[in-house]
């Protein structure tokens, strides 16, 4: 429950913080050194809640069957594959371990 509590707090705030933009330069486009930071913000945050998610627990690193999953999808990525091949790779690759373990 409170991971998401955190998520919703990060979302709203992540949220305010890409209308400050807008609202700071009404009728001007924002600068060009603007536009990459605003645009990569919720991949970012989200990539890092999801990393946070997996691999910690309190202040420990946990390296069990999500690695292994996480793994895998790096690897379906890094080839290109289509999403729904990454996601039934990382899947069965994190069903494997945790059977294995």
């Amino acid at each position: 429950m409170k991971f998401w509590i955190v998520v919703i707090c990060i979302s709203a705030t992540q949220l305010a913080i890409r209308a400050t933009g807008p609202l700071l330069f009404a009728s001007r486009p924002l600068p060009g050194w603007a536009r990459g930071p605003f645009a990569l913000l919720t991949p970012v945050v989200l990539a890092a809640l999801s990393m946070v998610a997996t691999f910690g627990a309190g202040r420990h690193l946990i390296l069990d069957a999500r690695a292994a999953g996480v793994a895998a999808a790096v690897v379906c990525v890094a080839v290109r594959a289509p999403l729904l091949v990454v996601m039934v790779a990382a899947a069965v690759v994190t069903g494997l371990t945790r059977w294995l373990l």
